[in-house]
C-alpha cells in the first residue's frame, strides 16, 4: 500500500542578493545548515525592473557541487575559464558539474524586460567532488513535455515520471543522486499523482497560485518540504498553480560550506581557497 508524502516543514524564500547585486528570492539555503540533502540552494530570480538584475554575476569560482539554471524569460549568457559558452533563453536549462573547479560568470543579455528563473545547487557525493568538470547547455526544444491527464502541463528536466502509464524521460539522466526535476503547470482544482522513491528527499516550490499538499496548503514562493513516503499528492487551487517539484537520493555525507565551496572537512575548503587564489582550482587535490 502507498504512503502518501506529506507537508513537513515549509522553507519561506527570504530576499537577498547576490552576484554583483542581483536582486533574489531564496528558500533552501537560506541560512547557514538549512539544507534538504542533497540539496544544497534554490533562488528564484524575478524581475521587470533591470535594475534587478543587469549587475549580473560576473566571474566567480564553484568547487564540489552542480549548479541547474532553468530560464522562465530573459536571456542570460554563461561563460567560463575553460572556453564553454552558452546563451540560455525562454525555457532552457544549464546544468553545470562544477566537481574540481570552475570559475564561470552568468551575465543578462538584454537591456530591459522580464528576467526570471530558477538556479539549484544540488550536493555531489565525496566521490565526485574532484572529478574533471562538465557543463551542458539544454535548449526549451530538448524539455520533456506531456500533457497531464486531469489537465495541465508538465515540463520534465531530470529524471522520470510515470504521466497516464506513459514513461517521461527528462534530459539528464545518470546523476548519482538520481535528481527528479520537474515544472508543473496545473489548472484550478486539478490534481496531480507521482510515486517518488522512499527514502528520495523531495519538495515542492510554488510559484504561481496556489496548491495543497496532501490536503495542507502550501505557502506561496516557499520551499515545502515533503516527510518521507512513496506518493506525492497535489492539487491546485482555484487560481491554478505552477510549482517545481523536486526530488534526489540523499547523500548523508558531512556538509562543509564556504561561499561557492561545498566539501566534507574544512581541510578540503582550505584546500579550494588556496588553490583558487594560486590558479589550481580547475586541477585534482595531490594524492
Amino acid at each position: 500500500m502507498s504512503t502518501i508524502r506529506t507537508l513537513q516543514r515549509v522553507i519561506p524564500a527570504v530576499e537577498t542578493a547576490d552576484g554583483a547585486g542581483v536582486r533574489l528570492r531564496r528558500s533552501i539555503g537560506s541560512t547557514r545548515g538549512l539544507h534538504l540533502d542533497p540539496f544544497l540552494m534554490l533562488d528564484e530570480f524575478y524581475s521587470d525592473d533591470p535594475r534587478d538584475y543587469l549587475a549580473g554575476f560576473p566571474a566567480h569560482p564553484h568547487r564540489g557541487f552542480e549548479t541547474v539554471t532553468y530560464m522562465l524569460d530573459g536571456h542570460m549568457c554563461h561563460e567560463d575559464h575553460l572556453g564553454n559558452r552558452g546563451d540560455l533563453g525562454p525555457g532552457a536549462v544549464q546544468w553545470m558539474t562544477a566537481a574540481r573547479g570552475i570559475i564561470h560568470s552568468e551575465m543578462p543579455q538584454q537591456g530591459e524586460g522580464r528576467m526570471r528563473g530558477f538556479q539549484l545547487w544540488i550536493n555531489l557525493p565525496s566521490a565526485e567532488k574532484m572529478k574533471p568538470a562538465a557543463w551542458r547547455d539544454i535548449p526549451a526544444s530538448e524539455i520533456a513535455e506531456a500533457a497531464l491527464p486531469d489537465g495541465g502541463q508538465v515540463r520534465l528536466i531530470a529524471g522520470s515520471l510515470d504521466i497516464a502509464g506513459q514513461p517521461l524521460n527528462g534530459p539528464v539522466q545518470g546523476v548519482s543522486t538520481d535528481p527528479l526535476y520537474a515544472d508543473l503547470h496545473l489548472p484550478a482544482g486539478a490534481h496531480f499523482e507521482q510515486a517518488i522513491p522512499r527514502g528520495h528527499a523531495a519538495f515542492v516550490f510554488v510559484y504561481e497560485g496556489s496548491l495543497s499538499v496532501a490536503g495542507k496548503p502550501v505557502p506561496p514562493r516557499s520551499a515545502a518540504v515533503l516527510a518521507d513516503g512513496d506518493l506525492v499528492w497535489i492539487e491546485a487551487g482555484a487560481d491554478g498553480a505552477r510549482l517545481l517539484l523536486l526530488a534526489a537520493r540523499p547523500l548523508r555525507e558531512p556538509i562543509v560550506q564556504y561561499g561557492p565551496f561545498v566539501m566534507n572537512t574544512r581541510e578540503q575548503i582550505e584546500q579550494a581557497l588556496d588553490d583558487y587564489r594560486n590558479n589550481r582550482l580547475h586541477e585534482p587535490l595531490a594524492a
